[in-house]
């Protein structure tokens, strides 16, 4: 029962992953923005949701007692995943893409916009790891530092939409569900009212989020079942279900040729991850956000993130290139940090 209701709920978040990528471009169109907001800003925060919730729920709502370690857990977890997992699987996709491109595994990437992700998520994620190393009282050091990651994200945000917008309508694929509006449809086929591209969004992420739902607890059952170790479900398995909308959406639009939305997808979430879902760990569970012991494992993580991100994006800075190959570092980061954790739960490493 459980295989099937993993493999239903893969079936609704990548038909979710579909609408919504198809919808955020008519609505990012409909608003005047550039590719760049799209993909790093609107895509990637909607795409973030169901991760994102995973440590809001374990550090606002849940009252379990280690709550607040399993919310810090997952915010480490989700920069992790996209900097290691997400960009070894949209560069798999490239790689097959490109038999098909004249340029071959040569992205067809705004290097700017991605260089201007990389340093924001860079210094976001330098500042909010550095907190971890602060004395817990008083508190407010904190707190400080959450207004300053907040602060940080709106200066991000702000200047991807001041971006001049870079793509017609004819660029882009029909609304999937323009004839739920039939009266306009009639009258201008080619662009859909925003209150259906609307709609569409909605529905997509209203797919998603429940599709990874779903796919969280299928395969919280089937580790269960198979006597998985629940640390290494929590710090390895689980996230990579709250991160197929990433993987998905940015698989989908480099089949499409649209490479800047597939990349800033990701780069977006990495710096969505890195500063909201970190404030609430800081402003709301203080004592949870500390470099100790038992915490050492989890914050590798974000050392691991850093690597990865580097030896994909300072490279491309240099040469003002990026190659689908070049992302296929983030498998061997990922299972470098896989091993790592299960030495730590099987006791090879102290």
């Amino acid at each position: 029962m459980e295989i099937l209701t993993l493999a239903l709920a893969f079936v609704v978040i990548l038909a979710g992953a579909e609408l919504f990528t198809n919808g955020i471009e008519w609505f990012g169109h409909k608003l005047g923005l550039a590719e760049g907001a799209v993909g790093s800003v609107l895509a990637a925060v909607g795409t973030a949701l169901p991760e994102t919730m995973i440590p809001i729920i374990a550090i606002l709502v849940s009252t379990g007692a280690s709550s607040s370690e399993v919310g810090v857990g997952a915010i480490l977890g989700a920069p992790f995943m996209l900097a290691t997992l997400a960009m070894f699987v949209t560069g798999i996709a490239v790689l097959l893409v490109g038999r098909q491109r004249s340029t071959g595994d040569v992205m067809q990437v705004d290097t700017v916009v991605l260089a201007h992700d990389m340093r924001f998520f860079a210094i976001a994620y330098a500042i909010a790891i550095g907190a971890a190393f602060l004395p817990v009282d008083p508190v407010w050091l904190k707190w400080i530092v959450g207004g300053v990651l907040i602060g940080i994200y709106f200066w991000y945000v702000k200047g991807h939409f001041e971006a001049d917008p870079d793509t017609d309508a004819e660029d882009l694929v029909p609304l999937r569900l323009r004839r739920l509006d039939a009266n306009h449809h009639r009258v201008n086929p080619a662009v859909p009212r925003l209150r259906v591209v609307g709609l569409q969004v909605l529905l997509a992420l209203g797919l998603i989020v429940a599709g990874a739902a779903f796919f969280v607890d299928s395969v919280e059952q089937i580790a269960e079942h198979l006597h998985v170790n629940g640390a290494l479900l929590a710090l390895v398995i689980a996230p990579i279900a709250t991160e197929l909308p990433e993987k998905f959406n940015s698989v989908i639009w480099v089949r499409m040729g649209k490479d800047t939305l597939a990349m800033g997808n990701i780069t977006g979430a990495m710096v969505f991850q890195a500063t909201i879902p970190t404030v609430v760990a800081l402003v709301f569970a203080p004592h949870a956000w500390v470099a100790a012991p038992g915490s050492y494992v989890a914050f590798a993580s974000a050392g691991i993130a850093f690597l990865s991100a580097a030896f994909v994006f300072v490279p491309m800075a240099r040469n003002n290139l990026l190659r689908g190959r070049g992302l296929l570092v983030g498998g061997f980061f990922y299972l470098a940090y896989l091993g790592l954790v299960i030495g730590v739960i099987s006791g090879i490493v102290g």
